[in-house]
């Protein structure tokens, strides 16, 4: 049975922000700085800018990780590093990092038995790692819930990231089952192809709207993720009510970024 929702969905592209006086003289004065307080962790607070470093295998890299974390913006690591790369990583830091800056760098993971055992490993190996991501591409399969479950009873005392989903009820869902953050959207990323190929997704402005309006009730927190291809999409996505804005093309293409350079 299909269902047609005929209320207007939107998107980045179909709103704009309408001005009102303030008291800054320029923009550049505006603070991002945030400080959050985590649903299922009450002694473990966040503070920093929320822009996120997309776990994309191209832009998720220690090099990334190592400048962000200067400017106090987290980076999701992508998964595809072994044990041995993060355990040389680290060892290779020396005194560049303390342990407040370990807050703006998590490890990202999937949903198989493999993913579980590699990030169990890891987070045994490197203790000042707090924050975990567990990312796929449609989070309304059963077994994602279910190893949300599973990762925030291995890992009580970390904050967990998990999505991606794009309606209040999974996002409630989310949250009730461990998830400190929910990372919201389906299709809307530059390099996405779920739209197209699968026909699933949803506007990224209105799915802010309702999941954040969600999240919040619960005292859970949204992760915007997609979309944004300048900076005014950052600002529309914080004024629907997203707690953190993810983003991948932004930051692709840098010194700091993995893949071919093609000039």
């Amino acid at each position: 049975m299909v269902k047609i929702e005929e209320d207007i969905k939107l998107d980045f592209s179909d709103v704009l922000i309408k001005p009102k006086r303030s008291t800054l003289a320029s923009r550049s004065e505006v603070v991002l700085n945030r400080t959050y307080k985590m649903k299922h962790i009450s002694f473990l607070s966040w503070n920093g800018v929320p822009i996120v470093v997309s776990n994309m295998d191209s832009t998720g890299t220690f090099e990334t990780a190592m400048i962000c974390v200067k400017h106090k913006m987290l980076t999701c690591i992508h998964k595809h590093y072994t044990e041995d790369d993060w355990l040389n990583w680290v060892n290779s830091l020396e005194n560049n990092l303390v342990e407040d800056d370990w807050q703006y760098i998590a490890i990202s993971t999937g949903i198989s038995d493999s993913d579980f055992e590699n990030t169990c490993k890891i987070m045994g190996q490197i203790k000042h790692l707090n924050i975990i991501c567990i990312d796929v591409a449609n989070g309304y399969a059963e077994n994602f819930v279910n190893n949300v479950i599973k990762f925030r009873t291995q890992f009580p005392d970390k904050i967990i990231i998990a999505g991606n989903v794009v309606s209040s009820e999974m996002t409630e869902q989310m949250i009730l089952s461990g998830a400190d953050i929910v990372k919201i959207g389906i299709g809307p990323g530059s390099v996405c192809t779920t739209r197209k190929q699968t026909g699933v997704g949803y506007p990224q402005l209105s799915c802010i709207l309702e999941c954040a309006d969600a999240a919040h009730g619960l005292g859970g927190l949204v992760m915007s993720d997609g979309g944004c291809v300048c900076p005014g999409d950052f600002a529309k996505a914080f004024g629907a009510g997203a707690d953190f804005v993810m983003a991948g093309g932004v930051f692709a293409g840098h010194d700091e970024s993995s893949g071919e350079i093609i000039d």
